[in-house]
């Protein structure tokens, strides 16, 4: 093992090691302009505060991801996140993921246990149909939400992006640091459907004011990341 390699242990026999490299992973990222008490009322603890990013209105995260090679598992994944920093520190703004339903155990164990990010096992699949792509995240047998975006590649490289998520990890205010890909393929905000079914994730998204058109929408395919092991805020 090199020595720049952090080994955090081991879960179901799998080894856990830092950086963790994704190799290859499909991603859609929408933004959204939301109310900012509406956004402050799903930030649990009081470690951070959600960013005002213009008077009352604050950023709304939505990371449509599906993984195909990754040590954790070639899994889905929906991240919904507010734009958040630790309290009084502006200059540290980062994304704290409320929540993320996945389809797989494993990585659910190791987000949780490892990074203190709030995985649940979900119904949640990806469907490539012709030029688009849709997105059902069903949970406890209720449909949560249906997203259908339309599948734009580019030949322009992807935009290398440093950035941190913030969490809790056994009750501490934790920073995850990473690097990942931003798709270069930027899809018109009018041509991406969100519909909300039932159950408490949409009705927090209904809260939020949606669905309605993102402020900003973009997708890539062959993307990777860098995760770097959690520490203290």
């Amino acid at each position: 093992m090199s020595s720049d390699t952090t080994h955090w242990g081991e879960i179901d026999g799998v080894a856990i090691d830092f950086p963790m490299m994704v190799d290859d992973m499909r991603q859609a990222t929408l933004t959204y302009t939301v109310p900012i008490d509406a956004a402050r009322a799903l930030l649990p603890g009081d470690a951070f505060e959600v960013l005002e990013v213009a008077p009352g209105q604050a950023m709304f995260l939505v990371a449509l991801v599906d993984y195909v090679v990754n040590p954790w598992g070639d899994y889905n994944e929906v991240n919904l996140g507010l734009l958040a920093q630790p309290v009084g520190q502006p200059e540290r703004a980062g994304a704290f993921v409320y929540r993320m339903p996945v389809d797989q155990e494993f990585t659910m164990k190791a987000g949780n246990q490892v990074l203190g990010l709030p995985k649940t096992v979900e119904d949640l699949t990806f469907a490539y149909e012709g030029e688009s792509v849709t997105v059902r995240l069903a949970s406890g047998g209720e449909q949560v939400m249906t997203v259908t975006f339309p599948r734009v590649l580019s030949d322009d490289a992807p935009t290398v992006t440093e950035t941190i998520t913030y969490s809790y990890l056994d009750g501490v205010a934790t920073e995850l640091p990473l690097t990942i890909d931003l798709g270069a393929g930027v899809i018109d905000p009018a041509d991406v459907e969100m519909e909300l079914g039932t159950g408490a994730i949409a009705e927090e998204l209904r809260s939020l004011g949606l669905p309605r058109t993102p402020d900003m929408a973009v997708y890539g395919e062959g993307l990777t990341g860098t995760f770097l092991p959690p520490r203290p805020v």
